[in-house]
């Protein structure tokens, strides 16, 4: 019993609100306790008000204090929220805080793509956004009111306990019954159910679409603000209609729940008139436990699960995920300098690798085995889902291969610090980062000389596009935008100068996806003279940049199915000339353009 109460949601938010911050916590849950407890006392007071007015005596006492107890009623409230909307705030915070360690924490990132991690990262970043129910901030009043209710309910029941015990039980248990014949209406309550995460996911997902800019071209070209309107707006029906079924749910039991409640009332106060006729009960005490009795119903079932499961959930979630992320992106921590290195090779060995939770444990590379002599470029081709972005993540040790090994000159790879051999890389993907900071930043995140950002912009084919110090974002004082194809030139340079810095590895994943073919052919060749002894793999689509390599190689099923020269490839006759004679085609006569602008890989 004791192990299920510690593993439920609320029991952990709970805590929660201890590590967020301590001391508003405690203040808190004292205000809550008083709450509750005023009530009762307000109930007791107000009978010896009654006592003393029958007696004639001095009311003096007795009015300071009901007055007192009254004007805590009406302070303890306000005060409340006010401490509550602050430590929603601090607890929101501190829920960010730790999502935001755990997620980037890990030296790789399984966690990030590992499907199992989805809904409760989602609920987890948007739980404080409103979009699911009130942000924290707002349901610590509503979770403060109902515990406060709950708790004021209880001790009313102690009250009416000091008449008869049996009477206290005949409340108490009148009223706790509604919470079980209830029970089914708190279908919401859980807000884990899968049918209510998909459909939140999918609300969602269906609102980002309509308000973030990225998709706003496409929206409005393929006419789909409508399709993106239904949408969202099935989505959120489902979820209130499911709300509405647990409201129909409690149609019945409410019939009987308001019987039991009635035959409850109607066993006490009709004891309690009895005992009053009787004259064994004074007016004062007959007052007291008259209004603590009907305090009692304070316990019913109310609203106050749905909002609790509301904060407790994504707190349940975030600490879910940082007891699971941290092992799901876990890598081996070797200890070895990869200072000078790749000085000789890098080599693939019978490296197999596939996705966690991936459908059945796909094999995204089996067998595979390649050697990249050190200071050479190679291209790797292939068709989409062939392995080609993977094998630049197992090289930036984003993963590590499940068999066989890739040594750098000869040392596995898992032997070496991960930040010494991660500062001997430099790599650029299709998806690559866009800092809402200065130019400077955004070429050397990490930090250099002017000089050396400025040359490397300029070897990208990128000197002109602003000042360094202009912010790269509109919104800030001075600050602008980039098109693609110069946010790809900046991505570049920022390869460049890490080359400049020292990297002895470049890795490029579709990094000219936005310029004409010309602008890439140009700023492949620009690369190559910028790291003309530093070893290069680029992973592209376009032949016009791949056939610029010393070798490339061809994926397929997990394999180096060709590897050579352009040259030497193209006499081969197999998948390679293949691939690139089905891209010329497509450019008709025009040897020039077929030759240097290959669009499409398949």
């Amino acid at each position: 019993m004791m192990e299920r109460l510690l593993s439920r949601d609320e029991w952990k938010f709970a805590g929660v609100l201890r590590r967020a911050d301590p001391a508003l916590a405690v203040v808190w849950w004292i205000l809550l306790v008083l709450r509750g407890l005023l009530p009762a006392l307000f109930a007791i007071a107000t009978g010896v008000l009654v006592a003393a007015v029958r007696r004639g005596g001095d009311l003096a006492a007795a009015l300071s204090m009901v007055g007192i107890i009254f004007l805590a009623l009406q302070v303890l409230a306000p005060i409340h929220q006010v401490v509550g909307a602050n430590l929603g705030s601090r607890t929101s915070a501190w829920l960010y805080d730790q999502l935001t360690r755990a997620c980037i924490s890990p030296p790789g990132i399984g966690h990030l793509e590992n499907p199992k991690f989805t809904t409760d990262l989602t609920m987890a970043r948007d739980f404080d956004l409103g979009i699911s129910g009130p942000p924290m901030s707002v349901s610590m009043d509503f979770i403060a009111g109902g515990l406060a209710e709950v708790l004021a309910g209880i001790a009313s029941v102690l009250v009416v306990a000091d008449y008869a015990w049996w009477a206290a039980l005949i409340l108490a248990g009148a009223w706790f019954a509604t919470h079980w014949l209830l029970r089914e209406s708190g279908v919401w309550r859980d807000r884990n159910t899968t049918e209510v995460r998909e459909a939140q996911r999918h609300a969602d997902y269906a609102y980002k679409l309509a308000v973030d800019p990225p998709a706003a071209k496409e929206v409005r070209l393929f006419g789909l603000s409508d399709w993106i309107i239904e949408r969202f707006r099935s989505r959120r029906l489902y979820l209130f209609e499911l709300r509405r079924h647990a409201t129909r749910l409690r149609e019945r039991p409410m019939i009987w729940s308001l019987l039991l409640v009635l035959v409850a009332n109607l066993i006490v106060f009709w004891s309690l008139g009895a005992a009053a006729s009787e004259g064994t009960l004074a007016l004062g005490r007959l007052v007291t436990f008259a209004t603590a009795a009907v305090s009692t119903n304070l316990i019913a079932f109310g609203g106050l699960s749905w909002v609790l499961d509301g904060a407790a959930a994504p707190a349940a979630a975030v600490l879910r995920l940082h007891n699971v992320i941290p092992p799901a992106g876990a890598l081996h921590e070797g200890h070895a300098s990869a200072a000078g290195m790749p000085a000789h090779e890098i080599r693939f060995r019978n490296v197999t690798f596939a996705y966690p939770a991936s459908r059945e444990q796909e094999q995204v590379l089996a067998g595979f085995d390649l050697v990249i002599p050190a200071g050479s470029s190679l291209a790797i081709v292939g068709q989409n889902g062939a392995g080609k972005t993977t094998v630049a993540k197992l090289l930036c040790r984003l993963y590590d291969p499940q068999d066989g090994a890739i040594e750098i000159d000869g040392t596995d790879l898992r032997a070496f610090d991960l930040e010494s051999w991660r500062s001997r890389m430099a790599a650029v993907f299709q998806d690559f980062i866009r800092f809402e900071l200065p130019l400077r930043n955004n070429v050397a995140p990490a930090g250099a000389p002017d000089d050396v950002i400025q040359q490397a912009l300029v070897e990208a084919g990128a000197s002109g596009l602003a000042d360094l110090g202009t912010v790269l974002a509109r919104g800030y004082p001075g600050g602008t935008d980039l098109s693609g194809g110069q946010w790809q030139r900046v991505a570049l340079a920022r390869a460049i100068a890490a080359v400049r810095l020292g990297a002895g590895l470049v890795l490029l994943d579709e990094p000219t996806a936005q310029l004409d073919v010309r602008g890439e052919a140009e700023i492949f060749d620009r690369i190559l003279t910028a790291t003309r002894h530093t070893t290069t793999i680029l992973i592209s689509h376009r032949f016009s940049t791949v056939r610029r390599a010393d070798r490339i190689c061809v994926l397929e099923g997990g394999k180096v199915a060709e590897l050579g020269t352009h040259d030497e490839l193209i006499a081969l006759g197999g998948r390679y000339r293949t691939m690139f004679e089905l891209q010329a085609s497509r450019f008709g006569d025009d040897k020039e353009e077929a030759e240097a602008a290959i669009d499409v890989l398949e």
